[in-house]
């Protein structure tokens, strides 16, 4: 087993060539395929991946002592004495990742078998899916900033062409050009960002970088400028104002894809990149301020939109781009481990979420809205057993894992100092408390619209097949011990002895408690910054714990309160004493209208003002048309005398003639 672990490193280019085989064998040759020998194949090539990236990951650990594990391909291109390498390498930080991406993606493949069983798109689907899981890898893998940028873009050209898949129905066509031209926006500042490194540092060389950062020569102002554009692309892959409008309207393709999209793909590339970039970014701490401020006022913003929303899906989407801002605010206060936790106790709870809400629209025949269902309890055991145990975690109930990753970050944001923005960690931590209360109330909200009470629909709800239920039930065992990875410090010591005298029993070799922290803290290293977390005692650190339980009891007991059984009109009542509020909470605060008011609609008057001046008068009136019909005129003129007819040719000359003899006799 060793021996093979230390050849893992020749291994790792596998990880995604394989996906990349399933899109390329499916998405040339699947219409003349079987549907079985689709889904086969796709799915094959992930598990064999996910398989690798668990070896890689044991690997860097076992073998490497979380050192890089590099594997190069050769020589992409160079210019002068710079040169960009296809290397995909595997570090603590992409180890998590990797694993992550191909266990959940596997776990999504095996569900939508029974959830796109019939789509006449089925072999299309698929081959999508394996090309979204290969461009997401090259993305985590790559080790520089030009690779990562390749899987950038792929994930972006995937999630348009998943987004839109059903590409008949316009609505949806138009979300897969949203997504995709709001994150060019974003895609736009992170190239800038990629070339300015390469200018001022002379290396996009993760391993390059980390060795320039410390010593690296350029005013503050150039390396804040530098980090803020790179943070714009972040904005625009995982969602954070002022470019999150896209994430939503995300749901507009099937659930399995929303699924990947939000927990384990596309959104988490921005959170990775900064965290990648750690070592960059705590040298720019007014940087660091702003990604804190955005993530901290995302997750405020997007919960509030959250808790009055009533398609089932868009719930969710709102959720995801709140818990990103969670994320985000983690790695602006600089608790990177802390941002990489809950990216990935977010991905299996989110995943089980999405899933689940497929169980339910495809139980009640395509329905989305949840004030059409309720009682679903008994029809889907499984459904609703597995949903719920995500809800908890999400809404951050000990033991299940959100609860770990979520009162780490609060702690961690109360506790931090930014050496440009004194006091910013308040702002954060009251803006992430609040959040919490508002992400509790809205889900427990919507476990109980769905779950509980009578049914307020027509449709006749039944259970999904297995093949949908079993990844649900998977996702949902992971979540409940998944948070034990990342204990909190008053806790690690003493289950790191129960861990070590129950391994005892069992084996000689000395173990130790696998704490992610300190795992995937190798990845990150700040020289010559200025960031801290203030020191406390662990009972102050129980005491916060303590404040997060019972942030997370008020929003369930208020969920309680005004939705279980569905009987209460409170709701109602607090709605129409909410008046603007709750129709902005509802309109999503009016954001696609101002935005289509102040953008889209003057680019598109700008835009067809141009098309008239540019395209139609100046290139097909005067370069195009304006010739031809000058040579058409004179063709009409000419035409006249040169018809053939002697005579007249003979007229022509004697009056010429007789002109030249006029002009000579007068001259």
């Amino acid at each position: 087993m060793m021996q093979a672990l230390s050849n893992m490193q020749n291994y790792l280019w596998l990880i995604p060539a394989l996906p990349l085989l399933g899109a390329i064998v499916n998405g040339l040759f699947g219409r003349r395929l079987s549907t079985a020998f689709v889904s086969a194949l796709a799915i094959s090539t992930v598990t064999v991946s996910s398989v690798l990236s668990v070896m890689a990951f044991f690997a860097v650990r076992l073998v490497a002592h979380g050192a890089p594990m590099v594997t190069s391909l050769g020589s992409w291109f160079a210019i002068d004495r710079y040169g960009v390498a296809m290397n995909f390498m595997v570090d603590p930080l992409s180890s998590v990742m990797i694993l992550v991406v191909t266990i959940v993606s596997t776990l999504i493949h095996i569900y939508s078998v029974g959830y796109m069983k019939g789509d006449p798109g089925y072999h299309r689907y698929f081959a999508y899916l394996n090309l979204f899981v290969f461009a997401m890898l090259v993305l985590v893998m790559g080790d520089n900033l030009v690779l990562m940028f390749v899987g950038w873009e792929g994930v972006g050209l995937c999630s348009y062409l998943l987004i839109g898949f059903w590409f008949t129905d316009e609505e949806k066509a138009i979300a897969g050009k949203k997504a995709f031209v709001v994150n060019r926006i974003g895609d736009f500042g992170f190239l800038l960002g990629i070339i300015l490194l390469f200018h001022y540092a002379g290396t996009v060389d993760f391993a390059g970088l980390r060795e320039v950062a410390p010593h690296f020569d350029v005013a503050a102002g150039t390396l804040t400028v530098i980090t803020l554009l790179l943070f714009l692309g972040a904005c625009g892959k995982s969602a954070q104002i002022p470019l999150y409008v896209w994430l939503p309207d995300a749901m507009a393709g099937p659930t399995p894809v929303s699924a990947l999209i939000h927990a384990a793909t596309m959104v988490t590339a921005g959170v990775y990149m900064v965290c990648r970039l750690s070592f960059m970014f705590a040298l720019a701490p007014v940087t660091m301020g702003v990604i804190a401020g955005i993530g901290t006022l995302t997750a405020l913003f997007a919960a509030t939109i959250g808790l009055a929303q009533n398609d089932i899906k868009k719930v969710l989407a709102y959720s995801t781009v709140s818990q990103l801002g969670y994320m985000f605010a983690a790695a602006g206060v600089a608790a990177f481990s802390a941002g990489m936790f809950h990216l990935v106790t977010h991905a299996f709870f989110k995943a089980c979420l999405f899933m689940c809400a497929g169980s339910v629209i495809h139980a009640l025949s395509g329905e989305q809205d949840i004030g059409k269902m309720g009682g679903l309890s008994a029809k889907l055991p499984d459904t609703r057993f597995t949903f719920l145990v995500s809800t908890i975690a999400i809404a951050g109930f000990p033991p299940l894992s959100g609860f770990f990753s979520k009162d780490e970050i609060l702690w961690l944001a109360f506790t931090s100092r930014n050496p440009a923005i004194p006091g910013l960690n308040y702002a954060v931590w009251a803006g992430l408390a609040i959040t919490a209360f508002l992400t509790a109330l809205y889900m427990f909200r919507l476990y109980y619209m769905v779950f509980t009470g009578g049914y307020a629909g027509h449709a006749h709800p039944h259970e999904s097949p297995k093949v949908m239920t079993w990844p649900l039930v998977i996702l949902a065992a992971v979540t409940m011990v998944l948070g034990f990875i990342g204990l909190p410090a008053w806790l690690e010591h003493p289950v790191e002895k129960a861990f070590v005298a129950v391994h005892g029993l069992f084996s000689k070799a000395p173990w130790s408690y696998p704490n992610f922290g300190h795992f995937i803290s190798s990845s990150f290293y700040a020289q010559g910054s200025n960031f801290g977390f203030a020191e406390f005692s662990h009972a102050a650190e129980i005491g916060f714990t303590l404040f997060s339980i019972g942030i997370a009891v008020a929003g369930w007991y208020t969920a309680k309160r005004l939705y279980a059984g569905r009987t209460s009109a409170v709701p109602e009542r607090l709605a129409e004493r909410a008046g603007g509020l709750y129709r902005g909470a509802v309109a999503k605060w009016y954001v696609d209208e101002i935005y289509d008011a102040i953008i889209v609609k003057p680019f598109w008057a700008v835009s067809r003002a141009l098309h008239q001046l540019v395209d139609v008068f100046i290139i097909d009136t005067l370069m195009v048309n304006g010739p031809a019909y000058i040579a058409q005129g004179t063709g009409y003129v000419l035409k006249f005398w040169q018809n053939g007819n002697v005579q007249r040719y003979l007229a022509a000359i004697l009056v010429g003639a007789g002109v030249v003899v006029y002009v000579l006799l007068k001259g």
